[in-house]
């Protein structure tokens, strides 16, 4: 009975069903949990299989981050409004790493030449925000600081998971306010505040900033 379960097993495996178990693992845990012998038990076949459908863990890896940044899902338009569309576009990059955490890693790790990839994360960003009237440096320009924003602001919001749980956020809030006020002057004085920084509240005002701004600045880009 084991053989035949794992010959079925075997034979229903699929670099897809590869790589959504791993991003899963990745998901859940961490990218230095997920060993190919991991990924292997998690889907009931010897290491040796996956050996056939990827030379190693690097390969797989890169898989994960064409197949999270390929399935991104784009705003579609509803507005032309330069902020609105900017505030969207960055908003869908925040969504991409809230719902796959292992691709804020995999991103600061990797470079991806995958046309799902570049398809998905990449050319559709860029064609929204041309549609809104933002072309060539402006676009582009646009494009790397809403990647770089969500990318930096989900790294920094990883670890300090009380952002957006009130009973987590009254703690930390207490921890900031018990600092010793002579060392920890600012600190203590602005403890009601300090818990939010990793919070969705805190991610929509700097967004807010950064597509007004860029939108403000739309075609001004020195092109020399």
């Amino acid at each position: 009975m084991a053989t035949r379960a794992k010959t079925k097993s075997t034979r229903a495996l699929t670099r897809e069903r590869i790589v959504e178990t791993a991003v899963r693992i990745g998901d859940a845990e961490n990218l230095d949990t997920l060993t190919v012998r991991r990924l292997a038990g998690e889907l009931g076949v010897g290491a040796m299989t996956l050996y056939s459908y990827f030379r190693n863990k690097e390969e797989i890896l890169d898989a994960m981050a064409d197949h999270v940044l390929g399935g991104m899902e784009v705003p579609a338009a509803g507005t032309d409004d330069p902020v609105e569309v900017l505030m969207a576009c960055g908003r869908a990059f925040r969504a991409m790493m809230l719902a796959h955490p292992c691709v804020v890693r995999l991103l600061s790790t990797r470079v991806t030449d995958s046309v799902d990839a570049l398809d998905g994360a990449m050319e559709n960003v860029l064609a929204r925000l041309e549609s809104a009237g933002l072309t060539g440096a402006d676009a582009t320009r646009a494009y790397g600081l809403l990647i770089t924003y969500a990318l930096g602001f989900s790294g920094y919001r990883t670890p300090r998971t009380w952002g957006d749980d009130p009973e987590a956020r009254r703690q930390r809030r207490h921890f900031y306010a018990g600092l010793p006020a002579d060392r920890f002057p600012s600190t203590v004085r602005l403890s009601p505040e300090l818990p939010t920084l990793p919070s969705s509240e805190q991610f929509e005002f700097g967004l807010r900033l950064i597509a007004e701004g860029l939108a403000a600045n739309a075609g001004s880009v020195d092109r020399r």
